[in-house]
């Protein structure tokens, strides 16, 4: 069992949090900066003890206050994989990943076989000779989650997996993160400020704020109907529901097709999400270069700062209205307004596509 319950208070951290992730299922925590997220994990791998409170993964009790119980970091099952990869520059790729094996006790042909099998399995398998300076930032992001499960942990902690990566880079591994974490039903807690992250690869969402959960449950049902502040800032991914009709193509139940990235087969019940920001609005139909175009009715307009952001009415389906991030000079010069008829554009490579599954949350 790889349960995990914390119930814990640092009071030097204002860190006071009551939480639970069930077996199988991967959580992200979302929230300001520093409210606590990343002590949340320090806590759970052992880094930081409790002023008082019980943490427990499985049957093991991991830290006790009352009982004077506290697991060393090693001996806790538990990886953790940062923003930076870490990874020890003077070892290959394969003896970084077999590094943790070997500690367990295998013998070095038994732990070579272990980081091998884990490399192919994060598509890495020809970097196995490199050194880590010959490495991208994607690349050694791979390696070090590969190192990470060649531990065969029982719980795998990740603080800000992504934020480190370059625009090309970061889809590719969220992907293989997805693959890794949701389709192989590890238990996980993700530390994240994108909310493609959320909606892609956790199961549930909680937001910490001020050192507390103030919203914990379904990653679809926090992200798209958000009752805490925070979530409330961030929510509006535009998120589109239909199947893959032709590789990188969906197509809605109402015959709109939207391209993005993401391999998937036809047949394949899929989700289109993009960020408001990436949307263009037009008042007349475009030319040019091929772009994904959506004829909407604007439903609502809101002012965020120096941003508009404009909501079409309701799907076809009832999902919620899509939504574009424009400035507020542009509303004028478009003569913006509710009930008025406008064309959402948004560039191919700003949509990713995802199997249904992976945000139902």
């Amino acid at each position: 069992m790889s349960r995990l319950r914390i119930q814990a208070r640092l009071a030097a951290r204002g860190v006071d949090v009551d939480l639970a992730v069930d077996e199988g299922r991967v959580l992200a925590v979302l929230g300001p900066n520093g409210v606590g997220k990343s002590t949340l994990l320090s806590l759970v791998a052992g880094l930081l003890r409790p002023d008082c409170g019980r943490i427990c993964l499985g049957d093991v009790v991991l830290a006790d206050t009352d009982a004077g119980t506290f697991v060393a970091p090693h001996r806790r099952g538990v990886a953790l994989l940062s923003q930076q990869a870490l990874l020890f520059p003077h070892l290959t790729v394969a003896a970084n990943v077999a590094y943790g094996p070997r500690c367990a006790g295998l013998s070095r042909s038994a732990a070579r076989a272990a980081a091998d099998r884990w490399l192919a399995a994060v598509e890495a398998t020809d970097l196995a000779e490199r050194k880590p300076a010959q490495l991208s930032g994607g690349q050694a992001q791979r390696v070090a989650l590969a190192r990470a499960l060649a531990t065969e942990p029982r719980l795998l902690l990740l603080d800000e997996p992504l934020s480190a990566l370059d625009v090309t880079a970061a889809p590719a591994m969220r992907r293989l993160l997805r693959t890794m974490l949701r389709a192989r039903r590890r238990t996980a807690i993700i530390v994240t400020h994108d909310l493609l992250d959320a909606l892609a690869v956790a199961d549930d969402v909680a937001v910490i704020e001020d050192g507390r959960v103030v919203e914990h449950g379904p990653a679809r049902e926090v992200l798209t109907t958000p009752r805490s502040d925070f979530a409330a800032r961030i929510a509006g991914i535009n998120l589109v529901a239909g199947r893959i009709v032709r590789p990188g193509t969906i197509r809605t139940a109402w015959g709109t097709e939207i391209s993005g990235t993401g391999d998937l087969e036809p047949g394949t019940d899929a989700v289109a999400l993009c960020r408001p920001s990436a949307v263009a609005v037009f008042t007349t139909i475009p030319h040019g270069s091929p772009r994904n175009m959506v004829p909407v009715s604007i439903a609502e307009m809101e002012v965020h700062g120096e941003t508009v952001r404009i909501r079409a009415d309701t799907q076809p389906d009832g999902g919620t209205g899509l939504a574009a991030d424009v400035t507020a000079t542009a509303v004028a010069d478009l003569e913006l307004e509710p009930g008025a008829t406008a064309y959402f554009v948004v560039k191919a490579q700003e949509v990713q596509l995802y199997p249904a599954g992976a945000v139902s949350g």
